[in-house]
């Protein structure tokens, strides 16, 4: 195996000491990338002659690993030449024609860890490299709340997660109905993807759980919940009925009063007449 990497190793020296060489190009890919172990990874990379007028069309490029003294090639165009634990697993997702060289990587496992990095044939010079980290544990997703749960009135949440592989993105799920899934775009092999979700949450939903759940490629999943506390909706009568019971009441009351007032004073009225009449009596006696 030793020997064949080195005949290897031996005929990419050769091919780039042999082909004619056109020009520098500046490759640009991400300094660090994190990976995460059984999914799938990104590596966006593109290239600049420095020459005006070149054509990148006769281009042909490979990605190696420098894990060890031997370069580990990671792609090429013949898989022959692909090291036997990266065969299978990458391809080329850009077009050197277009001078997009980004690599797709599947089935990403603990020894990829390292660098990684593009080069052509035709190259003077190597260039930059991209190091990955593997993870892992997936991240939980992110839930973020836009309004205050009210009963019968629409409530939004959105639930997000990061990832590095487009072509198998996590699935987002919800323990209610189904949502809106948004896939934003990739900057610098980071990607995300959103999912909305909208309820009408009844009287029975306040205190339940809603929980998010990111579904990976390799069957890694994370979850994240959010506590519910619906509001009762706003109901007019709760205010109206109060109001007319204790109108009523005081009306009630007002009449009972007043007819007790007139009541008393009719009988003051009377017991002042008795007092008067029994006065001009004793007045008649003590002149006889």
């Amino acid at each position: 195996m030793d020997k064949q990497k080195e005949v290897m190793a031996l005929c990419l020296f050769c091919a780039v000491i042999c082909s004619p060489v056109f020009t520098e190009v500046k490759i640009k890919v991400p300094r660090s990338l994190n990976a995460l172990r059984t999914s799938c990874v990104v590596i966006p990379c593109s290239f600049t002659p420095l020459e005006e007028n070149f054509d990148s069309s006769s281009l042909k490029g490979i990605w190696y690993h420098p894990k060890t003294k031997i370069k580990e090639v990671v792609y090429d165009e013949d898989e022959s030449r692909v090291d036997d634990k990266f065969k299978g697993r990458t391809k080329l997702l850009g077009h050197l024609g277009q001078t997009n060289c980004t690599l797709e990587m599947m089935a990403i496992a603990e020894h990829d860890a390292g660098q990684y990095c593009f080069t052509t044939y035709q190259l003077e010079k190597e260039t930059n490299c991209v190091q990955f980290h593997i993870l892992y544990d997936t991240n939980k997703p992110l839930m973020s709340i836009f309004n205050e749960a009210v009963e019968d009135q629409p409530y939004t949440l959105t639930c997000s997660i990061r990832h590095t592989c487009p072509s198998n993105a996590p699935q987002l799920t919800w323990n209610r109905d189904k949502a809106k899934e948004v896939h934003k775009p990739c900057v610098q092999g980071d990607c995300e993807v959103v999912s909305i979700l909208t309820i009408i949450p009844k009287e029975e939903d306040d205190r339940s759980d809603i929980i998010c759940t990111a579904n990976f490629q390799g069957g890694l999943k994370s979850s994240a919940s959010h506590k519910l506390y619906v509001k009762r909706k706003q109901n007019h009568n709760n205010i109206i009925i109060p109001v007319v019971v204790a109108v009523v009441t005081a009306g009630v009351f007002g009449v009972f009063c007043f007819i007790m007032v007139k009541k008393y004073k009719r009988r003051i009225t009377e017991l002042q007449s008795q007092e008067g009449s029994m006065w001009n009596r004793l007045s008649r006696l003590s002149r006889r």
